[in-house]
C-alpha cells in the first residue's frame, strides 16, 4: 500500500502563488508516475500535470501552461506543484496521485481558493 499526503493549499489573492507538496510513503516502487489533478465545485476531477521518476513531464491542462510547474524529489518520494499567477478559476481541490504497477493511489486533496 501507498499513502499520499498533500499540503500547501490555502487562500490566496489573484496573481499570487502557492507551492503544493505531496509526499508518498509505504511500498513506493523506484519507477512510478506522480501527478496532480484538480476538481472545481460541480466539476469533474481533471488531470493537471504528471511526472515520471525518469523526469518525463506532461502538462495536460492548457490553462496552466506557463503558470504551473511540476517537479519531484525521487529520494523523498515527493512531488510538487508550483502554482504562479493564480486566477479565480484555479480554485479547486488539488489531488495528488501515484501510479505504479498498474495501480493508482490517491491523496485526500488540498483546497486552493483564489480570491479576485
Amino acid at each position: 500500500q501507498v499513502q499520499l499526503v498533500e499540503s500547501g493549499g490555502g487562500l490566496v489573492q489573484a496573481g499570487g502563488s502557492l507551492r503544493l507538496s505531496c509526499a508518498a510513503s509505504g511500498s513506493v516502487f523506484s519507477t512510478n508516475t506522480m501527478g496532480w489533478y484538480r476538481q472545481a465545485p460541480g466539476s469533474t476531477r481533471d488531470l493537471v500535470a504528471y511526472m515520471t521518476t525518469g523526469g518525463f513531464t506532461n502538462y495536460a491542462d492548457p490553462a496552466v501552461k506557463g503558470r504551473f510547474t511540476i517537479s519531484r524529489d525521487n529520494a523523498k518520494n515527493t512531488v510538487y506543484l508550483q502554482t504562479d499567477s493564480l486566477k479565480p478559476e484555479d480554485t479547486a481541490v488539488y489531488y495528488c496521485n501515484l501510479v505504479q504497477a498498474l495501480t493508482t493511489y490517491w491523496g485526500k486533496g488540498t483546497l486552493v481558493t483564489v480570491s479576485s
